[in-house]
């Protein structure tokens, strides 16, 4: 089966649910030199599997409900270039409200810490615009805590002291202040410091699109450009920035969309 025929097979029965994260998986071909699939305005590279090609792709917790549309495009030794759109089915999560009360300075902010939780934003987007074109691990993703339980409440409406604000991009893991927090799966340092709401924080660019992000930190233990392996040390667990008390916030990012972490998992 050629790479239009599984494309064809593959994409037409695709479906997600919101905030989840997909592989998309494409048969090799003699001398194929690309693939990339462009979803939700990004362009997102397949790198080799073996004889075939594979990328992730994020849907955002808050796409709408319904058939999307995926393009595939693959690129022969001659330049010549072929192109397949399927859809993607998003099926629609409940998510609760969750209630919270914490620091009145993270609900109405100073004119300054306005000023640099903007700066800070701006920092941290930039890091989820990128797209690595390449897939930095090769061993499954892993939880952060080993053997933490815990943690479903990705994509809660949350109301801090009254006031709605974004949902919970997310999972909370329990934690005590100390406890040893590792990455995910391999990837570089893209971030490693202390932020307004995040506290100290470190985000893991794994390559594809893919982001690691690990919040509230005690300890911060690695320096940015560094690349850290699957179950490393990165830092210690704490309650440093918006929080109600110890914990780890484990969050992902796939192309910049909102995605349960959970759903990297095999």
């Amino acid at each position: 089966m050629g790479p239009s025929a599984l494309l064809i097979a593959l994409l037409a029965s695709l479906a997600a649910g919101q905030g989840q994260v997909l592989r998309l998986d494409v048969a090799g071909e003699p001398g194929l030199a690309s693939v990339t699939v462009d979803w939700n305005d990004r362009t997102i590279p397949f790198v080799r599997d073996g004889d075939g090609w594979f990328t992730l792709v994020g849907v955002d917790l808050d796409t709408s409900p319904g058939a999307h549309s995926a393009v595939v495009t693959l690129t022969g030794p001659d330049g010549r270039v072929r192109r397949i759109e399927r859809r993607i089915d998003v099926t629609e999560r409940q998510f609760p409200t969750t209630r919270l009360t914490v620091a009145p300075k993270f609900v109405a902010l100073s004119a300054e810490n306005e000023a640099r939780a903007a700066r800070e934003r701006v920092e941290i987007d930039a890091v989820y615009a990128r797209i690595t074109p390449a897939a930095l691990w090769t061993e499954p993703f892993v939880v952060p805590i080993p053997g933490a339980t815990g943690g479903r409440n990705f994509g809660h409406r949350r109301v801090f002291n009254d006031q709605p604000r974004a949902p919970h991009a997310g999972a909370d893991l329990a934690a005590a202040t100390g406890t040893e927090i590792r990455a995910a799966n391999r990837g570089r340092i893209v971030l490693a410091q202390e932020l307004f709401f995040s506290g100290n924080a470190v985000f893991i660019d794994h390559g594809l699109g893919i982001v690691s992000v690990y919040l509230h930190l005690s300890e911060i233990r690695v320096a940015p450009g560094t690349l850290v392996e699957r179950g490393q040390v990165i830092g210690l667990a704490g309650a440093t920035g918006r929080v109600t008390g110890p914990h780890l916030h484990w969050g992902v990012r796939a192309q910049g969309a909102r995605v349960d972490p959970f759903s990297l998992l095999p």
